[in-house]
């Protein structure tokens, strides 16, 4: 299948499939996303930005879930994603949300070009600040959420990560029930939300107070 056919496979999943997710996309926003898959599509061989899947299922497990926390920013949002790899959620939600701003913390020096070119693709780069070192290295910059969609061995790393948030955040993190037993073991009070076309993926919500 050619790049053009996965990328419209792609968009037409979103508008099938964006209501499933009570997600908004405008057309505009829909090529922008557009956009950010064909270039995807085109490093992922080389960096394993993501593993192999179907561009429904990029759509769907991806985007769309990485755009549920839409719901959940206040208009105007200051975000730190930790892990970003793919540029999920964060990405997705910087073209849906046009007023927030991010800082994107991703290790790996090879995945924050990926991250800038990626940004710049889809018109955010201006509203993103990327830093390329662990977040246990840097001090928590200054905002009212932070994100995580994947992290290598999350579960572990759960409780780090909720002491280096900046106080009076919120997190809101991907995952299943290894992390709810984690953030529970922490005498954490979450709130989850099991994610749409799932019975075992979860958007945990914790306040750091």
């Amino acid at each position: 299948m050619s790049q053009i056919e996965q990328v419209s496979l792609f968009q037409a999943s979103l508008s099938k499939s964006r209501s499933a997710y009570q997600v908004q996309l405008s057309p505009a926003m829909v090529d922008q996303l557009g956009a950010y898959y064909e270039l995807f599509l085109r490093w992922n061989e080389r960096l394993h930005l993501v593993a192999p899947c179907s561009p429904e299922e990029f759509a769907t497990r991806h985007v769309l879930e990485s755009l549920t926390l839409i719901q959940h920013f206040t208009k105007g949002a200051t975000v730190i994603d930790i892990g970003s790899g793919a540029g999920l959620p964060i990405i997705p939600c910087l073209i849906a949300s046009p007023d927030i701003k991010a800082t994107l913390i991703e290790s790996s020096q090879k995945k924050s070009v990926f991250l800038r070119e990626a940004l710049k693709t889809v018109g955010a780069l201006k509203r993103a600040t990327i830093l390329s070192k662990p977040f246990e290295a840097l001090s928590a910059p200054k905002a009212e959420f932070v994100t995580c969609r994947a992290l290598d061995d999350f579960s572990s790393a759960v409780g780090s990560l909720v002491r280096w948030a900046p106080t009076g955040s919120t997190l809101l993190l991907f995952g299943g029930p290894t992390l709810r037993q984690r953030l529970e073991d922490l005498n954490l009070q979450t709130t989850e939300t099991l994610l749409p076309n799932s019975d075992r993926r979860f958007l945990f919500e914790v306040t750091k107070s």
